[in-house]
């Protein structure tokens, strides 16, 4: 079994992935040695069978809903399977972008870990946590992931979903750490392996459109800004309101890296020019995409 970088995603996101893949590939000196395989959220069906059940998320209960933003994050325990149990793997979020060579990751020396990933610190607002959002993996290390058996025990409150992807129900003897720039949050530097849009409010793909997403964070009184919440201050303020747009990247030059691969994307033919107009058309990207590749065009309607 080769080794594969798996990028995992709904088709909200599959722009992102798609370009993911393309980036992983193209920064690569040895772009042969390797596969990229996108994983899709709507290929299993068992994801689908729980739609609007309740799990438990940390100190809350939420029912579970597909068309999340980011409903493909359990798949993130998939790639083992995936890989018979053998190799190595590299699984990311769709929202991460090469801009070094994967490559390095998927041929180091683990030190005998099953795994490694970026160690995030904690802040005010959370506490620290292993990052799975990319992780290298020894799969035959990772034999008791299972990744739909896992999945349904969110339903049975045997497990919980914030310490399942935080990686806490795993012995901390198997994880290796890897360095901040092989999951480099919304940092764009000379040190950046992998960039990681892991902001959603902020996402450069999506600036002006409406969110789709379901906010945690907490307002002053304490209460969670969810959904629901969203969709009032919505309906009062529209395109005014502040919870519910998309924000512009607070760094351009983030934007411009993203846009500078889809553009690459296009010409290559890897990407095709209607892909993108149907992604503005169902609001999974924004409007003014084809105009900042320099492909002009009307734009979506809103």
């Amino acid at each position: 079994m080769r080794d594969t970088v798996f990028i995992h995603t709904n088709d909200k996101q599959m722009l992102g992935a798609l370009v993911s893949a393309y980036s992983m590939k193209r920064n690569s000196r040895d772009p042969d040695r390797f596969d990229v395989r996108i994983v899709r959220r709507e290929d299993y069906r068992f994801l689908d069978a729980r739609e609007g059940q309740d799990f438990r998320r940390g100190k809350d209960r939420r029912p579970w809903r597909n068309d999340d933003l980011q409903s493909f994050t359990p798949l993130r325990f998939l790639p083992p399977e995936l890989m018979g149990y053998e190799g190595r793997a590299v699984v990311t979020d769709p929202d991460v972008f090469a801009a070094g060579d994967v490559g390095e990751l998927l041929s180091r020396d683990m030190g005998g870990k099953a795994l490694m990933c970026v160690w995030r610190p904690g802040t005010t607002a959370r506490h620290d946590y292993f990052a799975s959002s990319v992780m290298l993996l020894d799969c035959a290390k990772l034999r008791h992931w299972a990744c739909e058996r896992q999945f349904n025990e969110l339903f049975e409150f045997k497990r919980d979903y914030l310490k399942w992807v935080q990686l806490g129900y795993e012995d901390r003897e198997t994880i290796g750490r890897l360095e901040p720039e092989w999951n480099h949050f919304d940092t764009l530097n000379e040190y950046t392996k992998l960039l990681h849009n892991t902001k959603r409010r902020t996402q450069p793909w999506k600036t002006g459109l409406p969110v789709d997403y379901t906010v945690p964070e907490r307002t002053l009184w304490g209460i969670a800004r969810t959904d629901w919440a969203i969709g009032v201050v919505n309906a009062i303020l529209g395109s005014a309101s502040p919870l519910g747009r998309y924000k512009p990247h607070p760094d351009p030059r983030q934007e411009k890296f993203f846009f500078g691969l889809l553009r690459e994307c296009v010409d290559k033919g890897m990407v095709r020019e209607q892909q993108i107009r149907d992604a503005m058309a169902r609001n999974y990207v924004r409007h003014d995409a084809l105009e900042l590749i320099g492909r002009g065009g009307a734009r979506a309607a809103a």
